[in-house]
């Protein structure tokens, strides 16, 4: 009975504007509420959060093209933040080569192996849990710089996982180094913030890019190319892994200052989908 209600939920809270309803907090179910962890008390913003994390999380478990049509049919992905429903099962047809009447069936197979998911798995706060308040990322010639700013989710948070997965660099503050993780002085209590930045040598490439595991509220990314870098940056901004290198990806192109350099900032970030930028060097 409970998965049957969960499929109702979802069903519905896919009408409209999805994820992005301006009322989403009397869309969301009682039992996507439980499914989310969604408490009386939290607001739209972190109910919007919640529900986008955790269905966002459960998709990692589907087939591609299911992942691509219910990320759309919910307004996740950023690109399908259409208005109408219908619209963004028109975007997910045009990403996996086929009709809208397929998509919506393939909307429909997703939600019920979603539901399955979630009463299967429910959501489990682990000891020293946490999530991001900000990220900033720096590259600059063959330097990146990684600053992090956490928050303890529960009472005994004593490392973290480093965006980049970096493990020789030079610490500045916060912590030690560890194979990619951070390791804190000292345990942290709920709701206390820690600060953390080092620098790491840049690996060659043409693209620098943050796929969020957890919660993460602000990513800040700057790049300095430098005069002969390239005039633009294509943004991916909650994409998907793939589109990292695929040429059809049609993100917002950001345009380099006339000192060679690039800013771009993301909020609200959804775990398992890539924020960043790509570029084409200059032959």
């Amino acid at each position: 009975m409970e998965r049957a209600e969960l499929v109702r939920e979802l069903k519905s809270l896919r009408k409209g504007r999805g994820l992005q309803a301006s009322r989403l907090p009397d869309r969301v179910g009682p039992v996507l509420r439980t499914a989310c962890a969604v408490s009386e008390a939290d607001g739209m913003v972190v109910i919007r959060a919640k529900v986008t994390a955790r269905l966002s999380e459960l998709s990692t478990h589907l087939p591609e093209d299911l992942r691509v049509a219910v990320l759309a049919a919910f307004a996740i992905t950023a690109e399908a933040r259409q208005p109408l429903y219908q619209d963004r099962v028109r975007w997910a047809a045009s990403r996996v080569d086929r009709d809208p009447r397929t998509v919506r069936r393939r909307v429909d197979e997703a939600i019920e192996l979603l539901a399955e998911l979630a009463v299967g798995s429910p959501v489990a706060a682990s000891p020293g849990s946490w999530h991001t308040a900000s990220l900033t990322l720096a590259l600059a010639e063959s330097s990146l710089f990684e600053q992090h700013r956490v928050v303890a989710d529960q009472d005994g948070l004593r490392s973290f996982s480093l965006a980049t997965g970096g493990a020789d660099g030079m610490v500045l503050y916060g912590g030690t180094l560890s194979e990619g993780t951070v390791e804190l002085p000292r345990p942290l209590s709920r709701g206390e913030t820690w600060e953390f930045a080092a620098v790491f040598k840049a690996q060659p490439g043409s693209n620098l890019v943050y796929v969020p595991r957890d919660r993460c509220e602000v990513f800040d990314l700057r790049v300095r190319f430098g005069k002969e870098g390239p005039p633009e940056v294509l943004t991916l901004d909650a994409a998907f892994e793939r589109d990292i290198a695929d040429p059809g990806y049609r993100g917002r192109l950001e345009r380099v200052d006339s000192v060679g350099e690039v800013h771009l900032q993301f909020r609200h970030l959804t775990p398992g989908l890539v924020y960043g930028a790509r570029w084409t060097e200059r032959p």
